[in-house]
């Protein structure tokens, strides 16, 4: 019989043979956060009921919550992006636009979290659109914030990424006044909501404002020119920043409609290789560098 420690050993073996360390699965494993422990405020009595999941999506969300990917200590740049998944408010494409972004970032070094937001278009919803979205996106971003120390993040670094829909959840936060509740009672809530930066693939239209004021977050934007309404949402939202003299960079690429999602399912080379435009952007404007050495 095989004692405790030969069967590790050979569990270590197998795993450095198949290009895995360790330390590497410890620091990567993901893991969700409720964003209330007792439930989202107002609606505390649904936060046990199940969500629904099936291939790419997951919807029935009464518990909001961030998943959490970490990259490996040694790799980590203290960069940090909360990611909002698209769906039309009526599911989260979680997969492609949350966890596929997610890994993908890491690579990179940063810090990721995908929120998983109420859906106010979902069939027989209770909630608002106008409202709730938003208030989960707020309460992400002062979460992940009151863990900067245990998530090894620098806070003034957390940034915003958001897919078709979930572009107008990062809208809701990033034009509006970030501030905490001096008094309120939950601590989190007394921190900045507000992103340093936010990226913006594909947006949708309900988080265009009508101007863009001048302590708006710098921009990555990036659609297809084939996808005419998400296009005219980033033409409009280029000249605003370029009106209010705020930094923005913009992509329209030729072709590829909508929700090409990580662009890895296309046949088509720049949408094959986008996340590396947002890779440079990400560099050039010294987001993936502390704070310390700008």
């Amino acid at each position: 019989m095989l004692n405790i420690t030969s069967l590790l050993f050979r569990l270590v073996v197998l795993l450095l043979f198949n290009g895995f360390t360790v330390v590497g699965i410890a620091q990567t494993a993901p893991f969700e956060i409720p964003l209330w422990p007792k439930g989202a405020p107002g609606f505390e009595n649904r936060r046990n009921e199940p969500e629904q999941a099936k291939d790419y999506w997951v919807r029935h969300i009464n518990n909001p919550s961030i998943t959490v990917y970490l990259p490996p200590k040694e790799k980590a740049t203290g960069a940090a992006v909360v990611i909002c998944p698209g769906g039309g408010h009526r599911e989260l494409v979680f997969n492609a636009e949350g966890r596929q972004p997610a890994q993908y970032l890491n690579s990179l070094g940063v810090a990721a979290f995908v929120l998983k937001y109420r859906l106010a278009r979902e069939e027989n919803s209770p909630y608002s659109l106008e409202k709730h979205p938003g208030e989960d996106a707020y309460r992400a971003m002062r979460l992940v914030r009151s863990k900067a120390n245990e998530f090894g993040i620098d806070p003034n670094r957390l940034g915003m990424l958001g897919f078709s829909a979930g572009g107008d959840v990062v809208g809701m936060v990033a034009y509006a006044p970030g501030k905490g509740l001096i008094d309120a009672p939950d601590p989190i809530d007394r921190l900045d909501g507000k992103p340093a930066f936010q990226m913006l693939i594909y947006p949708g239209p309900l988080g265009l404002p009508k101007t863009v004021p001048a302590d708006a977050p710098p921009a990555f934007l990036l659609v297809a020119n084939d996808d005419l309404w998400c296009s005219e949402v980033v033409v409009l939202l280029l000249q605003r920043y370029r009106a209010a003299k705020v930094p923005v960079e913009a992509h329209i690429l030729s072709q590829g409609k909508h929700a090409f999602n990580m662009g890895d399912r296309s046949d088509l080379k720049s949408i094959n290789t986008w996340p590396q435009r947002m890779a440079d952007w990400l560099t050039d404007n010294h987001f993936l560098e502390p704070s310390t050495s700008r």
